[in-house]
């Protein structure tokens, strides 16, 4: 949830972990450009591989969408891929636990794959989807889980295309066309794009709210604990000017269960 203030005052907007959709609507589409090798496999997918994936295709559980040379324009990349534990050899193919592994999986080896923490994933660009097999390879006996990197996140239109490879791309001082903008008055629903776009809002900082074994806090808690943070961290980010405008984005428990423990600090600003 996103919210917009004023430093003198203030506001706020709300919004999704992009992350968190992961794949994991149940719908069963293969995406665009399918390969029939790929729709049914249940040998576990190539690592390292590229394609071109759009915010649909992302949408769905399963994917067969063509691969194709890194060094073509591409917007996504397979990091990460593995059998699943023997935990899940005989729960559904739609089982909510399959969400939680592929969470922690996913976020912790895209993490070391770009070569950042938390923080910068939250505030950058691109975001991570996981595929698993499909319904007719799960029955027969597939139990593997594909990570893949995509050029965007749960509020992007398109996707960006990424370069010829994804490894270790945010590290040290990321350019700015790996990092988030939106642009409008509100940042509520604005479409998240790269910094070196015009735009409104740049996410400046995060707020950890937790740690992995605490539980939920409230609604209420998390989102004073975040205003009161994003409003100090923001403008001490802009140099701590007499006025200025930030917005914060703070999630709710759902989130939470799967992993996440942090908001997101924006700052007002068309640099």
């Amino acid at each position: 949830m996103s919210h917009r203030s004023r430093r003198r005052a203030s506001l706020v907007t709300v919004g999704l972990l992009a992350i968190l959709l992961l794949s994991a609507c149940g719908k069963t589409a293969q995406g665009g450009d399918a390969d029939p090798d790929q729709v049914d496999a249940v040998d576990v997918p190539e690592l390292g591989v590229c394609r071109v994936l759009t915010p649909e295709d992302v949408l769905q559980a399963s994917n067969a969408t063509r691969t194709l040379d890194c060094s073509d324009k591409h917007t996504a990349q397979t990091y990460a891929v593995g059998q699943l534990p023997a935990q899940f050899e005989d729960v559904s193919w739609d089982d909510e636990k399959l969400g939680a592994f592929a969470y922690t999986t996913c976020s912790t080896k895209f993490l070391a794959f770009l070569g950042a923490d938390e923080s910068l994933v939250m505030r950058a660009v691109v975001s991570w989807a996981w595929f698993r097999p499909s319904e007719k390879a799960w029955e027969d006996g597939a139990r593997w889980y594909r990570c893949d990197i995509v050029g965007g996140g749960e509020q992007s239109e398109r996707y960006v295309n990424l370069p010829e490879t994804a490894e270790a791309m945010l590290q040290g001082r990321p350019q700015d066309r790996w990092m988030v903008c939106a642009t409008g008055e509100a940042l509520e629903g604005a479409p998240r794009i790269p910094c070196t776009e015009p735009h409104d809002w740049r996410a400046a900082t995060t707020i950890k709210l937790g740690e992995a074994e605490d539980p939920y806090p409230g609604d209420r808690v998390v989102e004073v604990k975040t205003r009161d943070f994003c409003s100090t961290s923001v403008g001490a980010w802009m140099n701590y000017p007499v006025d200025y405008d930030f917005a914060y984005t703070w999630f709710h428990e759902a989130e939470w269960e799967a992993g996440n423990r942090r908001s997101v600090c924006w700052a007002k600003t068309p640099d």
